[in-house]
């Protein structure tokens, strides 16, 4: 069931999306690298989900990650990140995107509800103009308090490389 759920192609996403808002859903987005999943991974999907009817969730694919946060990540490949969130129970299909944005791929699924977490305004969302414009939500999630992944690596960097607390 996993596997069905990772979507091959911006071109699948849309027709994805186009089938389930023609059974009458509301379509959610919400994109991220999702590199060592934790709690404040679930918690946002699970939140995220509840905005709506079906959740798709596009995850930055190695080499965007390499871009956007340096060298040293993704720790986990893109395949294996794919897998984990559409194991998922509040994920319905995940798809993967190789731009330094989702705005390409926001387009192609047309989401009703656009959810990002973390502390943005809902001016400075990717996509929060095409949303809006075709009568869809924007939405800004806060974050769990010190639940960050670039925050969880520090803390094994700590405490396992230099052997301190």
């Amino acid at each position: 069931m996993t596997e069905e759920r990772i979507l091959g192609s911006f071109d699948a996403a849309a027709a994805w999306s186009a089938a389930r808002r023609e059974e009458g859903r509301r379509v959610v987005f919400t994109n991220g690298v999702f590199d060592l999943l934790h709690n404040g991974h679930l918690d946002s999907l699970r939140r995220a989900k509840a905005e709506g009817d079906t959740m798709i969730v596009a995850l930055n694919d190695d080499e965007s990650v390499r871009r956007l946060k340096g060298s040293g990540r993704p720790i986990l490949p893109l395949d294996q990140r794919l897998r984990l969130i559409a194991a998922l129970h509040c994920v319905d299909a995940v798809v993967a995107f190789s731009e330094d944005t989702p705005a390409r791929i926001i387009e192609a699924v047309a989401p009703d509800v656009l959810v990002k977490g973390g502390h943005y305004e809902i001016h400075e969302i990717v996509g929060h103009e095409f949303v809006l414009a075709r009568g869809g939500r924007v939405l800004s999630l806060p974050l769990l308090p010190e639940r960050s992944t670039s925050g969880l690596i520090e803390k094994i960097q700590q405490r396992f490389v230099t052997g301190s607390s």
